[in-house]
């Protein structure tokens, strides 16, 4: 298992957007991966279950991976991170 914080740093934070591409992209791998906000947890295999954090702008979230192929998973979450919620 490995976790990597990020701080949400895009004004608007995850929105329904970055949302649905953040499911699409965790769906090519085989590893449990999910997003910590606080004490609450949930599996990013859902737009709702995104949502439902309601990760601000400012915010700092977790994501965790375990699974065969946690490695490459958290590589292309950290591209997509630096790609998508970040202000330009």
């Amino acid at each position: 298992m490995i976790s990597k914080d990020y701080i949400i740093t895009s004004a608007e934070g995850i929105h329904a957007r970055p949302a649905t591409a953040l499911v699409k992209l965790t769906k090519n791998y085989k590893s449990i991966i999910s997003i910590k906000k606080g004490e609450r947890v949930v599996k990013l295999n859902s737009l709702l279950n995104i949502l439902s954090l309601a990760a601000k702008g400012g915010e700092t979230i977790s994501i965790i991976a375990e699974g065969e192929d946690e490695f490459v998973a958290m590589e292309a979450i950290e591209q997509f991170f630096n790609e998508h919620l970040k202000d330009l």
